[in-house]
């Protein structure tokens, strides 16, 4: 078996009564990879993950671990743990007790449960908590507890529901390391479901973006990001802009002209790498980080809203009729500007074609 497929989901279909969640979903993940799903809510992202747990039964298809076929077995045959969103831990149990929870239930010796009980706390760098209560452990920490529980039972695959959305914005930082550093050092495949676009940009090896029960792409982070496939994965992940229009040629090279708005532009290539045709019609994508603004660039517009966002500034500028968002990073020396001041824009040469839909 290729190191490609150590889990694969063929043609994977569940449904709930008339509606399709997951709809002949198909996809191989390697061993020691963390793949996060995306999307928005009633996308299928949970329900995907729970029919890989064995929480949910799927209606067609098959899902194959480590070369066995497991979508027939319960959730505690499939070498599969699930940490869920509340972490279900038993609030009268200590931690200790909450990691042995799942080796009791599998008759599992008392020496071995203890030495792999303290094997998983040390994994998690919870070695001198056994003896505390749930309710005596901070969000971070319980979260751990939970991540140990699964550790505990040797699984080939973790999945973990939204595990962070409790948290505090810096502690989801802080643990996202965690999470990251726990799978490196096990080797371990990890499933990470998440609404938060920036968490999956940051902790994953590849991206599944979902919506209406479909993956619309399946990539690293970065091609996710600067390449999406179409206009609901250039939206759902990050800002963006978008100009419909023409590429033409003059003596000065080719440029982009919507009618109102014109810029100059290296060749553009479609998704597969053929060239777009002069005259041909097509819509691109520029993310706001990617626009300038350049006092001496004669495609001028008007500012309309400013929203302060830390480390950048996002202007929202009246160009022509078209509402462009722009971030500008807040450095020392930045320019600020103010609501109706006049500026200009210089827009990238290389902008991203993109589809508006999977077709």
């Amino acid at each position: 078996m290729s190191e490609n497929n150590f889990l694969e989901l063929k043609n994977v279909c569940k449904y709930f009564g008339d509606v399709k969640a997951v709809d002949n979903i198909s996809i191989s993940i390697k061993r020691g990879e963390l793949i996060s799903f995306i999307g928005p809510s009633g996308c299928g992202k949970t329900t995907l993950l729970r029919t890989i747990g064995g929480f949910n039964k799927q209606d067609a298809g098959e899902i194959i671990l480590d070369n066995e076929k497991i979508d027939t077995l319960p959730p505690e045959k499939r070498s599969t743990g699930m940490v869920f969103q509340n972490y279900a831990l038993f609030p009268h149990m200590t931690v200790y007790d909450n990691v042995a929870y799942g080796l009791k239930q599998l008759k599992v010796s008392k020496k071995e449960q203890h030495n792999r009980i303290m094997t998983a706390l040390s994994q998690v760098e919870l070695d001198d908590y056994g003896d505390r209560k749930p309710k005596e452990l901070s969000g971070g920490q319980q979260q751990r507890v939970a991540i140990a529980r699964c550790l505990v039972l040797q699984p080939k695959v973790l999945l973990l529901d939204e595990p962070l959305s409790n948290l505090d914005a810096n502690l989801r930082i802080a643990l996202r390391k965690e999470i990251r550093k726990i799978k490196d050092k096990l080797d371990l495949t990890v499933i990470f479901v998440t609404h938060d676009q920036e968490e999956a940009l940051s902790i994953s090896d590849r991206i599944a973006v979902l919506n209406g029960g479909i993956i619309h792409q399946l990539d690293k982070s970065d091609k996710i990001y600067n390449y999406p496939s179409n206009k609901f994965v250039s939206t759902f992940v990050g800002q963006a802009n978008f100009f419909t229009g023409y590429l033409q040629e003059s003596e000065k090279g080719h440029y982009f002209d919507t009618g109102t708005i014109h810029f100059p532009v290296e060749k553009l290539k479609r998704e597969h790498g053929e060239d777009l045709k002069i005259g041909e019609k097509t819509t691109v994508l520029v993310r706001p980080e990617r626009i300038k603004i350049n006092a001496s660039s004669s495609l001028k517009g008007t500012i309309t809203n400013i929203i302060y966002n830390g480390n950048f500034t996002r202007y929202f500028v009246d160009v022509e009729n078209y509402e462009l968002k722009v971030d500008v990073f807040n450095t020392h020396d930045s320019k600020k500007y103010k609501t109706d001041d006049k500026i200009g824009i210089e827009l990238p040469t290389s902008p991203h074609i993109i589809r508006e839909s999977m077709k």
